[in-house]
């Protein structure tokens, strides 16, 4: 069996500051815990699902509360790290969907204007990053949709598949995976602050 490629990352990582915990860079996943409440009242249910990823293995591990700002800096800590190809998301959907704005921003991606496409979230706009960064995050990274699901069972079983050296077989009622770690995306990272962005 060949050894994995990984990337090594020479800047700290994650890029953007956020509600989440980071573990190894060298992780083939990341977690993404949709939040339904404010972040000063975060339900004990949604942080054990935060806490279980990165204990399982993810190299980062959060929260997602909008279906702007909170998409935009899940797409550039991702893209700023090759060695992530996965991006679980977990939980339950909030009145912000923000699951949906995250699952049809990968099946379908954005117009012109960076409005995500075939979403119910009425504020599912992508305007602080470039149209490169959520190109390569459709292309670097697998969405694993466990949207509504609160087990963290099937949560850790998800993260365990994907760090692992052969074909997986991990399924949800709704959809069969095969996962796997397949090594670090073959191009060099995208790193895009959007803290610049916002400030100017």
């Amino acid at each position: 069996m060949m050894k994995t490629k990984k990337f090594k990352l020479t800047y700290d990582w994650p890029i953007e500051q956020g509600k989440y915990l980071v573990s190894n860079p060298f992780s083939p996943v990341g977690v993404a815990v949709i939040l339904a409440t404010p972040y000063d009242k975060i339900p004990k249910e949604t942080e054990d699902l935060v806490r279980a990823g990165l204990e399982n293995g993810a190299g980062i591990s959060g929260t997602l509360q909008t279906a702007n700002i909170g998409i935009e800096k899940i797409a550039v800590n991702l893209v700023s790290n090759p060695n992530i190809r996965y991006l679980i998301l977990a939980g339950r959907e909030s009145g912000h969907f923000p699951a949906d704005a995250l699952k049809s921003l990968f099946k379908d991606g954005v117009d012109d204007k960076g409005y995500i496409l075939n979403t119910k979230a009425p504020t599912a706009i992508l305007k602080n990053i470039p149209k490169e960064a959520i190109e390569r995050l459709r292309q670097q990274i697998q969405l694993i949709d466990l949207s509504g699901i609160t087990d963290i069972n099937v949560l850790e079983k998800a993260v365990w598949s994907c760090y692992q050296e052969n074909n997986t077989p991990f399924d949800t009622e709704r959809v069969k995976y095969l996962l796997r770690d397949i090594g670090a995306f073959p191009e060099e990272p995208i790193i895009y602050r959007l803290t610049d962005k916002l400030k100017s």
